[in-house]
């Protein structure tokens, strides 16, 4: 199993702001307070349990920012004074980016639009003979961007996702990138990240880690767990304005085609074109996300600021609670690939007896001012695994489950808000 330092995200409410160990107050989230209709016309305090789809915005975010906005300028080539320093924020942005996932000192940090967008590059980069090893149990965005691929089964225990990408990876020739999540979108539940980048490199293959469901909620050190490329996206990270980040070595990325054919990219043009061999301007052709950038700094700056063992400790209490609670309603069955016990972030995934999940979360929200997630998650191959039917057991035919998932924020009252719902809308 991967040695991950826990770390993670926890309940921040408007009235009160717990500190951390190191005295520094759990950043709060805008839209703590907001109120929405349910019905009836009543106006109730918005549960906000989708934290795994986008996560709301920290008020550090909003306010870095707000800082930045007066001198907004262009960033690289312009000698004025606002530009200037835009391009210092903007790339002080990268640095903030490295430091907080413990990548090398030469690694590369490209800003792109979300982990999709990250994956994708990658992609386009690799050798032209180059095969992904995938699992049936990542989300599209793994799945879906290789040129030459094979694709593993959801493994039925952690020793045989390790044990499947070996016998997968020693019978590939030539490049081979294995490809897989730190935690999954659908359940939440932890990779062996350690123990497959270790068989990775055996064979002589790299590693991409999926870390979009990761990094809100535990601190990940790329240099520790020999990861050669990790991606993920801000607005999951608290840092909703459009960007994500692809980490890792520099080879493939400056030899890969340019992601974007444009200005910023090239180092001259003419009768040929000279692209940059570095790989960050390389793939960063045109005007960049600058305000992401910053967001996406200010998120991993904040979260790194508060200390990771008070946040864990919450949100682990919140989801204990949480499926103890809906394990005690009879009707409902939580979705997991690997057990009740097998470690996990605060996501979980569950279906309703006699109710489809577009139903379920339209209730929730329509009478109890819930906000979950409902559908197959961009994961259609593993919700179906999950489900164990084709149909999902629905009666619509969707395959689908419920999602509900938790960060900064996130109270007991929401939990608890939950349950009862659910047990009020088995009951009837």
């Amino acid at each position: 199993m991967s040695t991950l330092t826990i770390f993670n995200s926890v309940p921040a409410q408007a009235a009160e702001t717990p500190a951390a160990p190191s005295g520094r107050p759990i950043p709060a989230v805008l839209g703590a307070d907001l109120e929405v209709p349910v019905k009836g016309g009543r106006l109730v305090s918005y549960a906000n349990l989708d934290y795994a789809a986008s996560a709301p915005c920290l008020e550090p975010v909003s306010a870095a920012v707000a800082a930045a906005l007066p001198a907004y300028s262009s960033v690289h080539r312009g000698a004025g004074y606002a530009s200037q320093l835009t391009t210092a924020r903007y790339e002080q942005a990268r640095h903030t980016v490295r430091a907080f996932v413990g990548a090398r000192a030469d690694d590369a940090v490209i800003f792109t639009r979300n982990t999709t967008d990250a994956t994708n590059l990658l992609a386009r980069c690799l050798p032209e003979d180059a095969t992904a090893v995938v699992f049936d149990s990542e989300h599209h965005a793994s799945l879906l961007p290789w040129a030459r691929s094979v694709r593993l089964a959801p493994p039925a225990f952690p020793g045989e996702a390790v044990r499947a990408a070996d016998e997968a990876l020693a019978g590939i020739e030539g490049p081979k990138l294995l490809v897989v999540t730190a935690a999954s979108n659908v359940t939440g539940e932890l990779w062996p990240i350690a123990a497959l980048a270790h068989i990775a490199h055996r064979h002589g293959a790299r590693i991409l880690v999926d870390a979009a469901q990761l990094v809100p909620h535990r601190r990940l050190n790329l240099t520790a767990l020999d990861l050669d490329y990790v991606a993920f996206s801000g607005h999951k990270l608290y840092a909703p304005f459009g960007a994500g980040v692809l980490i890792g070595r520099r080879d493939w990325l400056a030899e890969g085609e340019p992601y974007l054919k444009g200005g910023g990219a090239v180092r001259s043009v003419g009768e040929t074109t000279e692209w940059h061999d570095d790989p960050e301007p390389r793939h960063e052709a045109g005007t960049p996300n600058v305000l992401g950038a910053i967001a996406l700094a200010a998120a991993c700056d904040a979260l790194t600021a508060t200390g990771w063992t008070e946040l864990v400790r919450e949100e682990e209490r919140l989801i204990a609670r949480l499926r103890t609670g809906l394990s005690s309603i009879e009707g409902v069955r939580e979705l997991s690939l690997w057990g009740e016990d097998h470690p996990r972030v605060g996501i979980v995934s569950f279906v309703v007896d006699g109710y489809s999940a577009r139903e379920v979360a339209e209730a929730l929200s329509g009478e109890y001012g819930i906000g979950v997630r409902d559908g197959k998650f961009c994961a259609h191959p593993f919700v179906r695994h999950l489900l164990g039917t084709s149909d999902g057991g629905c009666e619509d035919g969707t395959a689908s489950a419920v999602r509900a998932s938790i960060g900064i924020g996130s109270t007991q009252e929401h939990v608890d808000r939950l349950v009862e719902a659910l047990r009020d809308l088995v009951g009837r």
